[in-house]
């Protein structure tokens, strides 16, 4: 067989193509967060939380710079758009976060595992994400 014939190449070019859009489909039929024990979950099982001062439907976070250090954003990439109760805001640096209703959602940085949901209540203002 010629490894370098046309016909070869252009099934190894429609089996690529093929496994690139698959692969496309499937990042864009995932949710963004799990339910797991009644809270919202990120890609890697940890908690998620929301802040009281984030007003939802603002399309804004407000908590930025040491804030986001202790409380890191459920990053949304570039090419991620809205599905049903979840949207992408804007964040100030100009990246992308994930929200449940129009509150941005986070994480916190004292949780060690899956499960762990120590950021609960912090200061009055961070909640456990619930769907």
């Amino acid at each position: 067989m010629n490894l370098s014939s046309p016909r070869l190449n252009r099934i190894t070019l429609a089996a690529s193509l093929s496994l690139a859009l698959l692969g496309g489909c499937a990042s864009m039929a995932s949710a963004p967060a799990k339910v797991s024990d009644g809270m919202l979950t990120g890609p890697n099982g940890m908690t998620l939380y929301t802040f009281d001062k984030d007003a939802a439907g603002s399309g804004k976070s407000v908590c930025n710079g040491p804030c986001a250090n202790n409380w890191p954003p459920l990053m949304a990439a570039d090419t991620d758009k809205d599905s049903g109760d979840y949207s992408v805001i804007t964040r100030d640096d100009g990246k992308k976060q994930w929200a449940l209703k129009g509150k941005p959602l986070y994480y916190w940085v004292k949780d060690a595992k899956p499960g762990d949901k120590t950021g609960d209540g912090f200061n009055k203002v961070w909640q456990v994400a619930k769907p």
